[in-house]
């Protein structure tokens, strides 16, 4: 593991330091948790302060190191490392974990990096995750947010974590992090399967709304709703050119229509209009109660 202890913000924060973290690989369905966070990274600033020796936690021949050539021709080896961030995002610390699925020693590498946050006074642990779902590209992207914390389940009105069954990095990380008495919360947005390959962004543009709602912060964002919207369109005429798509396409809308009337609820209606005040005005804070 390199050197932890670079310039780090001196200012103590008022407000509770949040770690974020997504993983290349199976978590990661569209590359949308993964640019979310790297779209965080920019809009906030971030710069690094650590990163892991991939040595221990990755089998290269499983992800390979990627070679380039610089401007001036001289050849460079880029590992699939993970690396650790820090942003001062008005009065909250956030820390930024972007990595790659580890091949082998999960504990050990999820003990690390609960070691890093611990050393920068992490509290709470959000994973973001992205998963292939019979759902319809037309419609909003469908997001989950659960939590095994039982104060947070109130505080942020979302669902215990129910899920048995096969988990990647960001179950076991969530996990730990309980183990540690660490607050977590778990956000999935659904990918349409039929449209796998990256980018998604408007499953992006999904997790970074969640993520806005859930820390009471502005994410600035930048071209991703062109993007989203001209990443429907494109998939809209590509649908249009095969009938059985189209057919298939509008069985998922008349399903998720039908199973999704009941939640066009006061308090949906109220979220949404407090998150277009917040725009207009150009919060930064949120301006509603504080979520973290």
């Amino acid at each position: 593991m390199t050197d932890a202890h670079h310039e780090q913000p001196e200012q103590a924060s008022p407000r509770q330091t949040v770690l974020l973290a997504a993983f290349e690989g199976w978590n990661d369905a569209g590359s949308a948790a993964t640019t979310a966070l790297t779209h965080l990274a920019e809009v906030w600033g971030a710069e690094k302060v650590t990163e892991l020796d991939p040595e221990e936690f990755h089998d290269f021949q499983v992800n390979r190191p990627y070679i380039s050539l610089d401007d001036d021709g001289k050849r460079s080896i880029t590992w699939p490392t993970t690396t650790i961030s820090v942003a001062q995002v008005g009065e909250r610390k956030v820390v930024l974990v972007h990595g790659v699925e580890p091949s082998m020693r999960w504990r050990k590498y999820c003990e690390e990096l609960l070691r890093v946050a611990d050393e920068l006074g992490v509290r709470t642990v959000i994973t973001l995750g992205a998963l292939l779902a019979d759902v319809p590209h037309t419609r909003p992207i469908p997001m989950t947010a659960t939590s095994d914390s039982v104060g947070l389940q109130s505080v942020l009105d979302i669902e215990a974590n129910t899920y048995q069954g096969p988990t990647g990095i960001v179950g076991v990380l969530q996990h730990e992090a309980a183990e540690r008495n660490l607050q977590s919360v778990s956000l999935w947005a659904a990918v349409p399967h039929y449209v796998a390959n990256p980018p998604s962004p408007k499953a992006t543009l999904a997790i970074l709304t969640r993520v806005e709602e859930i820390l009471g912060e502005t994410v600035p964002m930048g071209e991703l709703p062109d993007d989203a919207a001209a990443w429907q369109h494109g998939v809209d005429e590509l649908a249009s050119e095969d009938s059985e798509i189209s057919e298939y396409v509008a069985q998922l809308e008349e399903a998720k229509d039908t199973a999704e009337l009941p939640e066009a609820s006061g308090d949906a209606i109220a979220r949404e209009f407090e998150r277009y005040l917040r725009r207009r005005d150009g919060g930064g804070k949120d301006s509603g109660p504080e979520k973290l």
